[in-house]
């Protein structure tokens, strides 16, 4: 058996936010937040200014017991849309964006709005106020994927849940 060699982060900063969590949790993409770097790390946001988007990495400290150490779920998104959560198939966490997962790492792309030392101004964040920052990283067009493919479990239940929102509408 391979040995384990422990994995230590120090976070580069912290998440503030006035959203509530329900409105974390909705996905809200026109959220606002505040990226604070830690005076220790200032030095490496050198070069960052006149990118218009990031990818943020966070440690998920506010997760429940019962979403930790978790490998297969519902993708409880859809519940919003009016689905059941017996309608809603139990997949790996790998394939899908839940916190619920081995390791509490979360990934978000966001816009950057602006910069003032420190302190990072973006849209689009989804984590909550006080959230541990482990890293950002600059998005490069190169990133973009020309033809990206999804399981058909995954197809249908968008287009089942496209199906409900308009049906909430009218």
């Amino acid at each position: 058996m391979p040995r384990h060699t422990p994995v230590r982060f120090h976070p580069i900063g912290i998440i503030h936010t006035r959203a509530t969590k329900d409105e974390v949790r909705e996905g809200k993409r026109e959220l606002i937040s505040t990226i604070e770097i830690y005076p220790r790390f200032i030095a490496g946001l050198k070069g960052i200014d006149g990118y218009s988007h990031f990818f943020v990495i966070s440690y998920l400290n506010q997760l429940r017991p019962d979403q930790k150490d978790v490998l297969r779920v519902r993708p409880r998104r859809f519940l919003r849309d009016g689905l059941s959560l017996k309608e809603l198939p139990l997949v790996g966490v790998f394939a899908l964006n839940s916190p619920s997962r081995p390791n509490p790492i979360g990934l978000t792309q966001v816009e950057v709005l602006h910069r003032r030392g420190r302190r990072i101004l973006v849209k689009g964040l989804d984590f909550f106020d006080g959230t541990p920052v482990l890293d950002i990283k600059p998005y490069h067009p190169d990133y973009k994927v020309q033809s990206a493919r999804v399981p058909i479990w995954s197809s249908r239940l968008e287009l089942r849940s496209k199906r409900a929102r308009r049906r909430k509408r009218e």
